[in-house]
């Protein structure tokens, strides 16, 4: 696998991945951040079309005994990743790109590029993905303002490193979804209800974990929430449903409003304005104090991650 390949680093938040999806073109689903993994929070967003699990990544060299590799594959795409900064978008694409929901339509720019690479093996579906400018000009559009260019750099041994997978139910059966392994990860049927069964998996994943370290996050790529509740709305509910989905709706345009601006800010120029700051504390005299202070605090957080890490 090769460097960021001129994909940058994007968050993990559902209102990066919501827009991202959008953007591509797609309409019908949005992803929304799980607390837990109780079934009532599931019950909320159903239906359920995939989850995205982000933890913090270590070596294993070790192939999964339950990796598909028989005529299965023909019916579910799967990608090798082949750069390490596309991994979010890939991991989103790995749900979307397995979804066979009339209600969820791709649009042009994805569909397009599944039905191009439709016959490809895993490798080259990996080298499409990486090469197609129209889904990394998406990607990128959500790169941070930078005023200086870094060289990328290897992560060091001790640097922490985070990936993504997908977990996605197909034809009866939970797959597991990681561009790393050679192929789709079999977890077993899915049976009636595919999020109570995927829990004691993505339990199991988290308890690797020492006490009190948070190095995972889960997302959920589920309905769209404004077309839910628009078509509630038309229906034949009652008057005081109707209400109540009207007060959820309007909560929700409110959130993809707030979404949209915090995603503006994410993606504005600062830099200029602290370089301001910077020129106005040196001119008072008053920058070197500041930087000593930095420093300090800065060496502080380093020793304190340092002690975490050795216990």
């Amino acid at each position: 696998m090769s460097e960021s390949g001129n994909w940058c680093l994007i968050e993990s938040d559902p209102g990066v991945f919501t827009e991202l999806i959008h953007k591509f073109g797609v309409s019908g689903v949005q992803v929304e951040e799980l607390w837990s993994l109780d079934q009532e929070q599931f019950q909320t967003l159903n239906p359920v079309y995939g989850l995205i699990f982000l933890f913090k990544w270590t070596q294993d060299d070790k192939q999964p005994a339950n990796v598909v590799m028989d005529s299965r594959l023909d019916k579910i795409f799967f990608a090798k990743q082949m750069i390490n900064n596309a991994c979010a978008t890939q991991a989103i694409l790995s749900v979307l790109m397995n979804i066979t929901s009339s209600d969820i339509k791709l649009g042009s720019t994805l569909q397009e590029f599944k039905d191009f690479c439709a016959s490809f093996d895993a490798t080259m579906k990996g080298l499409a993905l990486s090469n197609s400018e129209a889904i990394r000009t998406v990607h990128n559009s959500f790169s941070h303002q930078t005023l200086f260019e870094f060289d990328a750099k290897k992560p060091e041994k001790d640097d922490d490193v985070f990936h993504f997978v997908s977990y996605i139910p197909i034809d009866g059966r939970i797959y597991e979804l990681d561009g790393l392994k050679e192929g789709p990860i079999d977890h077993g049927a899915a049976g009636e209800n595919w999020t109570e069964t995927v829990r004691p998996i993505i339990e199991a994943r988290m308890q690797m974990y020492k006490e009190g370290e948070i190095h995972f996050n889960l997302l959920a790529m589920v309905e769209d929430k404004i077309q839910k509740f628009n078509r509630i709305i038309s229906s034949g509910a009652g008057e005081d449903e109707k209400q109540r989905v009207r007060m959820l709706l309007a909560d929700e345009e409110s959130r993809r409003a707030r979404w949209k601006m915090e995603n503006i800010r994410r993606r504005h120029n600062y830099l200029p304005i602290i370089m301001e700051l910077l020129k106005q504390l040196a001119q008072r005299g008053e920058l070197g104090t500041v930087y000593e202070k930095a420093k300090e605090k800065t060496i502080q957080m380093n020793q304190a991650k340092a002690a975490k890490k050795a216990k």
